[in-house]
């Protein structure tokens, strides 16, 4: 059970700087600001970090769940998961990771996604109107986004009118969306789309820079996933175009999430694990040439402000107590979010994993 602890002589990453020595109370579940009667932990040099939130996962059970929490991963935010029993039985899980989910993705009657084992044929749409009941669907479940498949053009996906449709519909329902796009084709139609994430980067070739700007006009969010297009490219292809087109989205001030694509998911093109994944993920970002403090920006209060999630992603009374201890300064060496020394999420504490 969460109880009071005061985390003493700990430096906080404040979303832009370590601040100097302080006191830090995990009141139960949340930050607190009273250490009376506190279960003293000094950590001197120790550096404190709001729990890293990977912006996309695939959760398979609550193991998933529990395996994240153990690298400090303590919200995944799921872009597939299905039956809607698996997703309710998850909501009850406590004293693991968070997570907000699309549920069932909407995707094309061709392609990697429609052959995946066990994918019902409810996925895919084909016209507007299919877009519309799909979202509505999801919608009665309590999904918390809308997840779309977006292909080039000729290569099976839903038509650039159904991905339009489902966009809109999640707007109406007061949901976001996220459109998934590999090839460079694909995040033009995924771009055109309007939706407000687009999630992946292509594996060959650089996006196009009119897409790059269309984003900026938009506010469109990147979630590039390098750890998942590595892997699909590993022994085939360099991950040069990969790391080029993460550099044109953050020179262009496109705002981006770290995310992975962790999944166990037969069927998919690349196994990542959960959890130890989104440290690579912030190394590779970091290789992309973006600073070790917007990176961790990208998995702490970026994706807790994208999707709405005000009660964490930050290190300040009254929000959730999802917190890493670690030690190292990763404003200067990203590598250091690796060496944690413990994690709470929702003041729950979580033995970390072994090799973190």
């Amino acid at each position: 059970m969460p109880t009071k602890i005061a985390l003493t002589d700990v430096r906080v990453f404040d979303g832009h700087r370590l601040t100097p020595p302080r006191t830090v109370v995990i009141d139960g579940a949340v930050i607190g600001t009273d250490p009376t009667g506190a279960r003293r932990i000094d950590a001197p040099g120790a550096v404190l970090l709001p729990g890293l939130i990977d912006a996309h996962v695939h959760l398979h059970g609550p193991q998933t769940l529990d395996t994240l929490a153990s690298w400090g991963v303590t919200t995944g935010l799921d872009m597939a998961c299905w039956p809607h029993e698996l997703v309710m039985s998850l909501r009850e899980v406590t004293g693991s990771a968070d997570f907000r989910t699309a549920g069932l993705p909407a995707i094309g009657p061709v392609g990697n996604h429609a052959r995946m084992p066990g994918m019902p044929a409810e996925a895919i749409i084909l016209t507007p109107e299919d877009a519309r009941r799909h979202v509505a669907a999801r919608a009665a479940e309590g999904v918390d986004y809308i997840k779309g498949v977006a292909e080039a053009p000729g290569d099976g996906g839903p038509t650039p009118e159904a991905l339009h449709a489902l966009v809109a519909a999640a707007h109406a329902h007061g949901l976001k969306a996220v459109v998934h796009a590999v090839t460079v084709g694909a995040y033009t139609v995924a771009v055109d789309s309007g939706a407000d994430f687009i999630t992946h980067a292509p594996l060959t070739g650089t996006i196009r820079p009119e897409d790059i700007a269309a984003m900026r006009a938009g506010d469109q969010v990147a979630i590039p996933t390098i750890t998942m297009m590595e892997g699909v490219l590993a022994g085939r292809a360099p991950i040069a175009d990969l790391l080029t087109s993460v550099a044109d989205l953050h020179r262009a001030g496109i705002e981006i999430l770290a995310g992975t694509d962790a999944n166990t998911q037969p069927g998919s093109p690349h196994s990542v694990p959960h959890g130890e994944s989104l440290h690579h993920e912030l190394e590779l970002m970091a290789r992309a040439g973006i600073g070790p403090v917007d990176v961790l920006r990208s998995a702490t209060v970026l994706p807790a402000r994208a999707f709405g999630l005000t009660d964490r992603g930050a290190v300040e009374p009254g929000l959730r107590a999802d917190l890493v201890l670690i030690d190292g300064d990763p404003t200067t060496d990203i590598t250091a979010t690796r060496k944690i020394r413990a994690i709470w999420c929702a003041g729950h504490r979580i033995t970390p994993a072994a090799g973190a």
